[in-house]
């Protein structure tokens, strides 16, 4: 079981349910978009997540990513975020009839291994060397924002590195500086580019 010290938002209780098994963490349900109805949900994970902070654990689909920008603008900067993103794998969870609209798995359909993965890169540990953020310019000068094809050098990278399809730029550089900055970036894109 992996500790982590931070609130872990979800999207349904099957999500939490999946979760509870391999983290000690607290973990909310947002259940899916009932969010924007009930500020009651808001003001919970605000304040569970005031003095910890949040970890975002959204499906890698429209709704999801929805539900991500929705917290972000609810939470501001009175907590620290963290999202963390599931790999977009096509297929359908067991409890299902059919896959859903976009046919993408969700965080109940994920392995366990894939999921103590994510957990395991979202604790925070003091870091033996100091991580190279990564700016808005670096993107521009690497072609991943600010050109035509900026949106399909960016999709060809998170389809690279498992992540989900059409991450906008700034979410990809939030992600990207979490996880290890210009290192991986500069790592990430040599191998893509053999």
């Amino acid at each position: 079981m992996i500790h982590i010290r931070e609130v872990i938002v979800v999207e349904g209780k099957y999500d939490k349910a999946r979760l509870s098994g391999l983290t000690d963490a607290p973990i909310v349900c947002t259940h899916g978009f009932q969010l924007y109805r009930s500020s009651a949900i808001v003001n919970s994970i605000r304040a569970l997540a005031k003095d910890r902070g949040v970890l975002i654990l959204t499906d890698s689909d429209r709704a999801g990513f929805r539900i991500r920008n929705y917290l972000k603008t609810c939470l501001g900067k009175s907590c620290s975020i963290k999202n963390l993103y599931i790999p977009a794998i096509e297929g359908k969870e067991r409890r299902k009839e059919k896959p859903g609209k976009e046919g993408l798995l969700g965080v109940e359909g994920m392995s366990d291994e894939t999921l103590l993965a994510l957990l395991s890169s979202a604790k925070t540990e003091e870091m033996d060397t100091p991580i190279t953020p990564i700016t808005k310019a670096d993107f521009m000068t690497l072609g991943l924002s600010g050109k035509s094809d900026s949106a399909a050098r960016r999709n060809a990278l998170a389809k690279h590195m498992q992540l989900p399809p059409k991450m906008s730029a700034n979410a990809l550089l939030d992600l990207l500086n979490q996880i290890g900055g210009m290192e991986v970036l500069t790592s990430a894109l040599k191998e893509l580019n053999k």
